[in-house]
């Protein structure tokens, strides 16, 4: 990337994610210019003394419906060539560790955060270029579900968590494998003891207890993970 990564998040809760990008980490990584925040007012693109983002919808049913044109209005108002403009809704894959990494590679990202009864289907079909779900259940709107994807990226751009790429090397499904079991002093605390190995400061054979650990939890919790790469072997 050239520059800084930039997140647009168009949305009629703004307010929502002031306290979010202003705190730890986004904070730090927005004083780096490793990133640049900006939260857009999908109500500032409405033509109407009401400010009208959502009218009935076409057929009947339950609800409101988000407006097509206030969405194309702040998309092309926003929008830089190549950027990512990402649905946020139920009906999008999973969102996994494999689309924060390829998301931390772009230079523009724009969240489409959806509210009421849903938006426009034109919306997604003229404007998006992704659809992500943060889990099978239902939400207000799409604003805590952007939250989480945007702390998930930023954390991966360069410098951001400091240590380099060790910093999230070993983190969890990093390799499609849950993170193994994490120790400090004190070595005792009422009775429960940190596990011989990580003690004798052996860090080769504290590599190896860790990724025998990493595949026995998968395999425990997530065996769905190990069922991707049908090579891993758990210890």
């Amino acid at each position: 990337m050239g520059g800084p990564l930039k997140i647009d998040v168009l949305t009629v809760f703004p307010g929502m994610l002031r306290g979010f990008l202003e705190e730890s980490m986004l904070k730090r990584a927005a004083r780096q210019g490793a990133v640049v925040f900006r939260t857009v007012d999908l109500r500032d693109f409405a033509h109407d003394a009401r400010r009208t983002a959502d009218d009935r919808p076409y057929g009947g049913g339950p609800g409101m419906i988000m407006k097509p044109e206030l969405w194309f209005e702040a998309v092309e108002a926003v929008r830089t060539p190549g950027a990512r403009i990402i649905l946020m809704t139920p009906a999008g894959p999973t969102f996994r560790q494999a689309d924060a990494r390829r998301l931390a590679q772009a230079e523009h990202l724009i969240f489409v955060c959806g509210h009421y009864e849903g938006i426009d289907e034109r919306v997604r079909e003229a404007l998006v270029t992704d659809e992500l779900s943060i889990g099978d259940y239902v939400l207000t709107n799409g604003v805590l579900p952007a939250a989480v994807v945007v702390d998930a990226v930023v954390r991966l751009l360069p410098g951001v968590l400091g240590g380099g790429e060790q910093a999230t090397r070993d983190e969890s499904f990093t390799e499609d494998l849950l993170e193994p079991p994490q120790y400090t002093r004190p070595a005792v605390f009422r009775g429960m003891a940190v596990p011989e190995v990580l003690q004798r400061g052996h860090h080769a054979e504290a590599a190896a207890w860790r990724a025998g650990q990493a595949l026995d939890r998968t395999a425990r919790r997530r065996p769905d993970l190990l069922k991707r790469d049908p090579d891993k072997t758990v210890f």
